[in-house]
């Protein structure tokens, strides 16, 4: 019982000091898990599938992973100011149709060299390059 509660104390205290070092940034970065809302026209986007299970992971160490449809994707990210520069994104290629393969193109192409992003709380908005589609995220 005694080790049960050391235990339980060690980990308070880590997961204090790791909130204490997030403080103030964590919930204005991207680094974590997303999930896809939508994504299309800026003016007009389209809903994400509601049956596919998406997520898109900003890493600490510029590495950018994920899965908007039926491929995983993966590849490297910079950020500088409101700018995110992608490195080549490099994803399986299985077929993918209807409304889930158009999901996952439109995102794909969004995540081509550098794109604008906008973070509101916990909804990011990223932008293409040409300004012609966007992907709205919330954190998972």
């Amino acid at each position: 019982m005694r080790k049960l509660y050391l235990y339980l104390i060690t980990l308070f205290l880590l997961s204090g000091v790791m909130l204490a070092a997030c403080s103030g940034g964590a919930s204005n970065s991207l680094i974590g898990t997303w999930r896809l809302v939508s994504y299309g026209s800026p003016a007009n986007p389209a809903p994400a599938a509601a049956d596919v299970d998406t997520s898109i992971t900003f890493g600490e160490d510029g590495k950018i992973n994920g899965n908007v449809g039926c491929n995983g994707f993966g590849g490297d990210y910079t950020v500088e100011g409101n700018t995110i520069t992608f490195g080549p994104i490099v994803s399986t290629l299985m077929f993918c149709e209807g409304p889930v393969g158009d999901q996952e193109t439109t995102t794909l192409n969004v995540l081509v060299e550098s794109a604008t992003f906008a973070l509101e709380s916990d909804t990011l908005t990223i932008t293409s390059a040409d300004g012609s589609a966007v992907i709205v995220l919330a954190r998972k």
